[in-house]
């Protein structure tokens, strides 16, 4: 009898799944190798961010770009990616079909990575990086919106947000070193050409494990949500990224610090004013999204922050070839492969929330112990033991920050909370690089000033970068037990 109503409770979950009838089993039965691919797309996505963080200095020389363009290469694929598509693609993906879209966004993917890895000026690359963004964040959302779906028992997709969140966090870390080995072996080109057999893998695998799924013809789409907070993103990293060239007193910074608060403002307005908005306020009545979104927001500055800096110091100041920079990246990726793995059993001991808040205190530990790195450190002395620590936290965060953020919606705002999670943490991450830039380049030109050698001042300067990152962390950590406090007080 028991076996009877758990039998028809799963049939009623799966027809509220969107799939068709005649096709559920099937799902079922590929849901687990359906997650494998969706979580390799999903490994790429995160792995662009950072992987081209070893490859800058040689991409500066054979381009003949300056520091400022540089940091821009980053920028260019963030700010699509989590702001204009990232947010509509979650909505195109509930309006069209997660699969479609979710396909649509690889295939761009791959064909951007490709004219990346052709270009022959600055603007050809940027514009290449640009559309890199665009279309992961047509993917992205649609990926997770597709995980939800398919695992529907709190057991299973536990499980499966956990593999989701680990991937996040394992294609950050092994983004600069892949892109020390494939700089090193093959150049820089190969840091985009990679993703072309893979994300071609993706594209012929999707259709045999993922059925079509159902569209939605009456929701509608915010274009003007979706263009004011783009461009209200885009003008505030701006903004950001003059200052620390120009000044904040500068009248290009001004403008773009006003038009960023104009613009962001005039989206508040379209979304409570629409009848189907980009992004429904009232999903953030869900405590633990609103908790999730704020603490991904953190990881993303923190950790794009992080592997910027780490980048550029240990082959600026430490003078590591790009192979050796990408080896010495290794503890801290397989303590992060490690430590989520144990994560999943620390969230069903301890609950997600403390999982996430000590995770981020933990990750914040090694930052701050990173910052006492010299400018004549060894790796074994002075990097080692840090990186193995910022391993263990970042793991633990990506993976419970994840399912925070997701915990508690509706299938119907399935896409919108995949896009919200992924929004949050690419925003957070061009936000969070400009400011850590900006008070890297503050902290180098005082030492200069004050007669510190470059090496010194570059050293004061990543040591600044760090201490930041691990600001944004203890916030994100304070952020989650907080939301913890209030939440039990609205439920009692």
């Amino acid at each position: 009898m028991k076996n009877a109503v758990g039998l028809r409770t799963m049939e009623r979950s799966q027809a509220r799944s969107g799939f068709a009838p005649e096709v559920r089993n099937a799902i079922s039965a590929n849901r687990w190798w359906a997650l494998i691919i969706l979580a390799l797309a999903q490994f790429l996505v995160v792995l662009d961010a950072s992987i081209v963080n070893i490859a800058l200095p040689t991409v500066g020389t054979e381009l003949h770009l300056d520091a400022g363009t540089l940091s821009w290469i980053i920028t260019a694929y963030v700010l699509p990616f989590g702001g204009l598509l990232l947010l509509l693609g979650g909505r195109l993906a509930d309006r069209f079909g997660h699969r479609r879209i979710f396909i649509s966004g690889v295939a761009g993917f791959v064909i951007a990575s490709a004219a990346a890895g052709m270009a022959a000026s600055g603007a050809w690359l940027l514009t290449a990086r640009a559309v890199q963004g665009a279309s992961a964040a047509l993917l992205a959302p649609a990926a997770l919106a597709l995980v939800t779906k398919l695992f529907l028992s709190p057991q299973d997709r536990a499980k499966a947000l956990g593999i989701w969140g680990a991937v996040a966090g394992i294609g950050s870390a092994a983004g600069v070193l892949l892109g020390g080995v494939l700089t090193s072996a093959f150049g820089w080109e190969a840091v985009f050409y990679v993703n072309v057999p893979v994300g071609l893998l993706v594209i012929a695998a999707i259709p045999f494990l993922i059925a079509k799924d159902s569209t939605r013809r009456h929701l509608r789409v915010d274009l003007p949500g979706a263009v004011t907070v783009t461009a209200g993103i885009v003008a505030l990293v701006a903004a950001l990224s003059e200052a620390q060239r120009i000044g904040w007193s500068n009248p290009l910074t001004l403008f773009l610090a006003a038009a960023a608060l104009l613009m962001l403002i005039v989206f508040m307005v379209i979304e409570k004013r629409t009848p189907e908005p980009l992004v429904p306020f009232a999903i953030f009545r869900n405590i633990s999204v609103t908790g999730g979104n704020l603490a991904m927001l953190l990881i993303g500055g923190a950790a794009t922050g992080l592997f910027f800096a780490l980048s550029v110091y240990m082959q600026q100041v430490l003078q590591y070839n790009a192979l050796t920079a990408g080896l010495t990246q290794l503890p801290l990726a397989g303590a992060l492969v490690v430590f989520a793995g144990i994560v999943p059993g620390l969230i069903k001991s301890i609950g997600t929330r403390w999982t996430l808040a000590s995770s981020l205190l933990l990750f914040a530990a090694g930052l701050i112990w990173l910052s006492f790195a010299p400018s004549e450190a060894s790796f074994a002395a002075h990097l080692l033991g840090p990186t193995l620590v910022i391993g263990a936290g970042l793991g633990g965060a990506f993976v419970a920050g994840t399912e925070l953020a997701v915990h508690g919606v509706t299938e119907n705002e399935a896409g919108l909370a995949g896009g919200l999670v992924n929004t949050s943490q690419q925003i957070g991450g061009a936000i969070g690089l400009a400011v850590l830039a900006a008070v890297a380049a503050s902290r180098t030109n005082g030492l200069l000033s004050e007669g510190s050698s470059n090496l010194q001042a570059l050293t004061g300067g990543f040591a600044r970068v760090f201490l930041g990152a691990a600001v944004f962390a203890i916030v994100g950590a304070l952020i989650v037990i907080l939301v913890h406090r209030t939440e039990k007080k609205v439920n009692a």
